[in-house]
């Protein structure tokens, strides 16, 4: 009898992941908002495929990325918070190329950014994708290949495709307000301790362990380790960070498939655009209706923008079982760090300790 119970429970719980993974979520996203933000992050990709100068248009194509973070308010908070945002990418990104210049200060400049951004998304409300583009941003800089006069060119490349994203942010708002109502600018809440800061600090320290465990591992160009961490470990409870986790390894999966197809294709810097401009509109279209879908799409358009400049000079083969490693570290240091943010009695002495670290009064 017990032995049949536990086999009653296993099925249930395989049928309630099936229906997790299948459920596809109603959205109301209109289909402009998918086509602005391939607007955005592929003009810097024809441009410089124009000049023939592909690194600098994938640069500017990750500032673009600063778009997906307009919000559907009145037009002046939205301009408002996307160049604040814009702000924040360029620094994070800054930083993360700096920390290139000097391997051991890496891990630590990369908590620090974690840190920091999560308690600034958390004081602010910033909904998603929250500070995973600020960390994406750092970690690539970080794995950034350049010198030391490098610096102010890639920062000014970067910087303007926030520009750019900004530009296109103030035509589409423009253009959208006049068909629709915008929705009211959001009260924020008086912001908690544990919220603000107990989180951050866990979130900063589980995206550190992920990059020194990639470290320590010789990961080559490790940068989706952490974005894979902070991807998995933002959910609202343990239940959604394991769910997102099983979505984006299903996704990873068949979306390295996919990247290995479009790698061995004759791509030139043309096709290589439109090729990114098209993943960028579907998963915008797809990610706020199923997850794992838009991660099929995600991890090839992330594979092209860290990895396009140096297609043609080694194996398709060897580049997607890097990023399924990074994958499968980075989540599976995730999830242990959401069991750590989740858990009452850890959170209760890590409060405690972080309290008395800050000379902070404790809880009464």
């Amino acid at each position: 009898m017990a032995e049949l119970g536990k086999l009653a429970r296993f099925q249930a719980l395989l049928t309630e992941e099936l229906r997790q993974l299948m459920t596809v979520q109603a959205s109301d996203r209109v289909w402009q908002m998918p086509f602005a933000a391939a607007l955005a992050s592929g003009l810097p990709l024809l441009i410089a495929a124009y000049f023939d100068r592909l690194t600098y248009g994938l640069v500017a194509s990750i500032g673009a990325l600063v778009f997906l973070y307009l919000p559907s308010t009145p037009l002046s908070h939205r301009m408002v918070s996307l160049m604040a945002c814009s702000f924040g990418m360029i620094a994070c990104y800054t930083l993360g190329l700096m920390s290139h210049l000097y391997p051991p200060s890496m891990m630590p400049v990369i908590v620090f950014i974690a840190i920091l951004v999560t308690m600034v998304c958390r004081f602010y409300n910033i909904g998603p994708p929250s500070s995973l583009f600020f960390i994406m941003a750092a970690a690539i800089g970080a794995y950034s290949p350049i010198a030391l006069p490098q610096l102010p060119l890639m920062v000014g490349i970067f910087t303007m495709g926030c520009l750019l994203a900004c530009l296109v942010g103030f035509v589409y708002s423009v253009y959208m307000l006049r068909r629709h109502a915008p929705k009211p600018v959001p009260h924020l809440q008086a912001p908690t301790f544990d919220y603000v800061v107990l989180d951050a600090v866990i979130i900063g320290i589980a995206v550190g362990v992920s990059l020194a465990a990639a470290q320590l591992l010789h990961l080559e160009k490790a940068y989706w380790v952490p974005v894979s961490c902070m991807a998995v470990i933002q959910g609202a409870s343990l239940r959604a960070v394991w769910t997102k986790q099983l979505h984006r390894l299903i996704g990873t999966v068949i979306g390295l498939l996919l990247s290995w197809g479009l790698l061995s294709l004759p791509l030139n810097q043309w096709s290589l655009s439109i090729t990114m401009m098209v993943l960028t509109f579907l998963i915008e279209l797809i990610v706020v209706r199923h997850y794992a879908f838009a991660v099929i799409l995600i991890t090839p358009l992330t594979i092209l923008l860290a990895e396009a400049a140096t297609l043609g000079h080694g194996s398709p083969s060897l580049l997607i079982q890097a990023r399924f490693i990074d994958t499968m570290l980075g989540c599976a240091i995730g999830l242990a760090g959401a069991v750590c943010l989740h858990s009452p009695g850890f959170r209760a002495a890590a409060g405690e300790l972080l309290r008395r670290l800050i000379r902070l009064p404790p809880i009464p």
